[in-house]
């Protein structure tokens, strides 16, 4: 039986010396310049500079609507009301407790959808990054719903 036959591959080990590739090395790097599927290009660095660009330029890729906004809702309740508060006044258990001080209330912040979205994305102060839990899509999600309550906040 030949070493080519397609029913009978010649393992290698990971790591190992292959004599299939250029380098012998069997875990190759991936090409210059790919992402990951699940990676999503985002072009605001996380500077001063970058927030203030995500937040005149950066406007949601999705329709505001009674889905977008209950999926929202509901990643708000597991991610950011414990800190922010169900109603976005910044007054969460954590808050209450006295585990994290000076999370501002919404209607006191001069945010858009772009600059929320880079708050998710990088954390600011003392929030950390939420990126690693949230995909694009639900990020947006959370970012309409807190623009909804800033807007019920300042009625």
């Amino acid at each position: 039986m030949a070493d080519t036959d397609m029913y009978n591959s010649v393992p290698y080990d990971t790591y190992s010396a292959n004599p299939v590739f250029k380098n012998r090395i069997s875990a190759q790097l991936p090409v210059t310049g790919t992402v990951s599927r699940s990676t999503v290009v985002y072009e605001y660095p996380n500077t001063e500079e970058g927030y203030n660009a995500a937040k005149q330029n950066l406007k949601s890729p999705i329709p505001v609507n009674e889905k977008n906004l209950a999926k929202g809702k509901h990643l708000f309740t597991i991610y950011c009301a414990i800190c922010h508060g169900d109603t976005g006044n910044g007054q969460g258990t954590l808050v209450k407790n006295e585990k994290f001080l000076g999370v501002p209330n919404y209607k006191d912040r001069d945010i858009t959808q772009g600059s929320i979205y880079h708050v998710i994305m990088y954390g600011r102060n003392m929030m950390g990054s939420h990126a690693s839990q949230l995909t694009d899509k639900e990020r947006w999600q959370v970012v309409q719903y807190v623009q909804k309550l800033r807007s019920d906040l300042i009625k």
